[in-house]
């Protein structure tokens, strides 16, 4: 599939071989039992090069499957509470979004108003200020928490 006349070819052990016609080139390759690869079609004369294209795939997508493998994935979890929200189920909830942090997931934390405490918005502030204190040491914050419809939402990160 190579359209040029001429190419410079590279062996398989990386040595150059020169500029060669493509008829010749072709025919190393098979005597190798190997695959002519255009490596820098922009190139003028075009490098190619000698190696089993098949192998060469079959490395390349091991290598990804190992970058796959070491990436880390983040998660968001979300902790729900409500304002207000006991002072042992506060402390069972904090737990849950320490432990997550520690682990290195994002928290969304979400305070829910019903009726009438829509009234008090204030006092939901005051418990994310709270957790705010409660996860400092651990967390920063990645968005304020902000009111969106009946919910006081805010988004915590772990520390590098």
């Amino acid at each position: 599939m190579i359209r040029v006349r001429e190419v410079r070819v590279i062996s398989p052990e990386g040595e150059q071989l020169g500029i060669l016609p493509i008829e010749q080139a072709l025919s190393l390759a098979q005597e190798r039992e190997l695959d002519l690869v255009e490596v820098a079609p922009n190139e003028r004369p075009p490098v190619c090069r000698i190696m089993d294209f098949g192998k060469f795939k079959y490395q390349q997508s091991k290598r990804s499957q190992e970058a796959k493998k070491r990436q880390k994935v983040i998660l968001t979890k979300e902790v729900k509470m409500r304002p207000k929200t006991e002072e042992h189920d506060y402390q069972f909830k904090m737990r849950h979004a320490r432990r997550f942090l520690e682990e290195g997931h994002k928290v969304k934390l979400t305070l829910l108003f019903r009726g009438r405490e829509m009234d008090h918005i204030d006092l939901g502030q005051r418990v994310l200020n709270r957790v705010i204190e409660d996860c400092r040491d651990i967390s920063g914050i990645e968005q304020h928490p902000r009111l969106e419809g009946q919910a006081l939402t805010m988004v915590l990160v772990p520390k590098s």
